[in-house]
């Protein structure tokens, strides 16, 4: 396992192919291996001759778990990505994000826009700027002490997902409690770079691909068919709009 130092953290971070850089980032309470190994991301674009990197956010995986929710907001954890992107020695790389992951690939875009050549937005509509999504009960569900003692459905699948993935249910809720950040109309219509949009059509915690594509000069939505938020982020066609993307942009 590769780690590097950044911000007083170890963030664990992997790096496999040759070719054009593109670095993943990962939702919340996942990891980088359950987000993009396992579901074949990694082989995907690794295949498409693609160098992947994808890291494991502050508070996930293997990486330095912390306690505070102010050490979670959403621009610190794309300062996160930049400073991956330094320690590599990588100018600018097409940047692809799942759900929170897609919310700190906007962050990065918007305040880091030299080191972002295009950023796929997945798991994550309007609610980018009209709210988080997560409700933040699922902070509540974590700190239970135990699955059956959670009774909010949302909050019930993300504590049966963080016991499953055997993660910090602390810094998890610490995380959720931190990173509850949007952008304005203002903020996401100054983001420069290639954007693609995609989201489940079953997806109630992203809101609509279509809206947030029309409110970023450029962006293009992808609906990915009878898909929710859990099970949107390994889908072919979600694959395939991503590829023909990478291949499209400038």
């Amino acid at each position: 396992m590769a780690t590097f130092h950044h911000d007083g953290i170890e963030t664990a971070y992997l790096d496999e192919g040759e070719g054009e850089p593109i670095v993943l980032v990962h939702g919340f309470a996942s990891t980088k291996d359950v987000n993009w190994v396992s579901t074949a991301w990694v082989t995907t674009l690794t295949r498409a001759g693609r160098r992947v990197i994808a890291l494991d956010n502050r508070g996930h995986g293997q990486s330095t778990k912390l306690y505070d929710p102010a050490d979670y907001h959403t621009a610190r954890m794309a300062d996160d990505v930049a400073a991956l992107l330094d320690h590599l020695g990588i100018q600018r790389a097409d940047v692809m994000g799942y759900s929170m992951g897609a919310r700190i690939t906007a962050y990065l875009a918007l305040n880091h826009p030299a080191r972002v050549r295009s950023a796929i937005l997945g798991g994550l509509g309007i609610h980018l700027i009209d709210g988080v999504g997560l409700p933040m009960s699922i902070a509540d569900a974590l700190e239970a002490p135990s699955l059956a003692d959670v009774t909010d459905p949302m909050g019930r699948t993300f504590r049966a997902f963080a016991d499953q993935t055997k993660s910090d249910l602390r810094a998890l809720a610490a995380c959720i409690r931190g990173s509850r950040q949007t952008l304005t109309r203002e903020e996401v219509a100054n983001i420069a770079v290639p954007v693609l949009v995609a989201v489940g059509t079953k997806d109630p915690v992203a809101g609509s691909a279509a809206a947030l594509a029309a409110a970023i000069p450029g962006a293009r939505a992808l609906d990915i068919p009878d898909r929710d938020h859990m099970l949107a982020v390994g889908d072919k066609v979600y694959k395939a709009g991503v590829l023909d993307f990478l291949a499209a942009r400038p």
